[in-house]
């Protein structure tokens, strides 16, 4: 069995997705048809861009959705998942590729939720680290043991497991870990603490966005990012949507459940075709190479 799995924020590239406009019309007229619905020509930030321009929260989130999903419906009749999953902002493009959310509905709250965490950084400043050489279950240990807001939020890899929260509180668990005994913790350039209780502010504001969209049962099962569980069911997809913002993505656990599950080979659909693919290997590394 075949997963397709969709990358999120951090797989974008200078010049993404110029190649699939030049040379394919249907890719041509959804990128059009995505300019129209966010009101700027994303297109141009996206072929013309600075590598600065493409690391914003609000022009990364959409700019990787569209890569991903545009991507897999150049793919046509050959797109023949048995599975879908996605990383973070991923879980989206995975949604729509499954035909479980429409195009335009999918981009609209990828706009919205990319607004919502970009006040909500704004608001209420915070960042991330990079957990590097230590089992999840004492970095967990370590960050319970720290007063400030500190929280696991991206589950990655065996061995790699990113942290949230303010920025006092990662630094005092950053250096915590070392003393721990972490090969490598390392403060993350981003713009704020995500998946992390201080994106409630963003999660109030999606939440009703979210409600709001209809949701159908998908064309296969969809592992999500709370659970790490597959379902088809379209109440407890819009659930787990709702708690993704400030819950963890739990991608280790997706993994080894799609592999336990019997899903034998995984495909990465767009951004740079390297950061999940990288993910699968370490989490099992029996799989043979083509089938990655």
């Amino acid at each position: 069995m075949k997963a397709y799995i969709f990358p999120g924020q951090g797989s974008q590239f200078e010049g993404m997705g110029k190649d699939m406009y030049e040379s394919s019309d249907l890719a041509k007229s959804l990128f059009e048809q995505a300019n129209e619905i966010l009101g700027y020509r994303i297109s141009d930030v996206l072929f013309s861009g600075t590598k600065e321009d493409l690391v914003q929260t609000k022009i990364t989130q959409p700019a990787v959705f569209l890569h991903s999903v545009i991507r897999a419906k150049m793919a046509g009749n050959d797109f023949l998942p048995s599975v879908v999953a996605g990383h973070s902002l991923g879980e989206f493009s995975a949604l729509v590729a499954a035909k479980a959310m429409d195009f335009e509905d999918g981009l609209k709250l990828v706009q919205q939720r990319a607004l919502a965490m970009q006040k909500a950084c704004e608001a209420v400043p915070g960042t991330m680290a990079a957990i590097l050489g230590m089992e999840d279950e004492k970095v967990e240990e370590v960050c319970a043991g720290i007063e400030e807001v500190v929280v696991p939020a991206n589950y990655n890899c065996p061995g790699q497991l990113v942290i949230s929260g303010s920025i006092d509180g990662i630094e005092k668990a950053v250096e915590a870990l070392k003393e721990a005994g972490a090969r490598k913790a390392i403060v993350l350039s981003v713009g704020g603490a995500f998946h992390s209780p201080l994106m409630e502010p963003a999660r109030e504001e999606l939440e009703a966005a979210i409600l709001q969209t209809k949701i159908n049962a998908p064309a296969c099962p969809i592992y999500q990012n709370f659970t790490a569980l597959a379902t088809s069911d379209p109440d407890l997809i819009q659930k787990n949507l709702i708690a993704q913002l400030t819950g963890a993505v739990r991608w280790t656990q997706t993994m080894q459940n799609m592999i336990a599950d019997g899903i034998g080979e995984f495909v990465e659909v767009g951004g740079n075709g390297k950061v999940l693919r990288g993910f699968v290997r370490k989490v099992d590394r029996s799989l043979p190479a083509e089938a990655i």
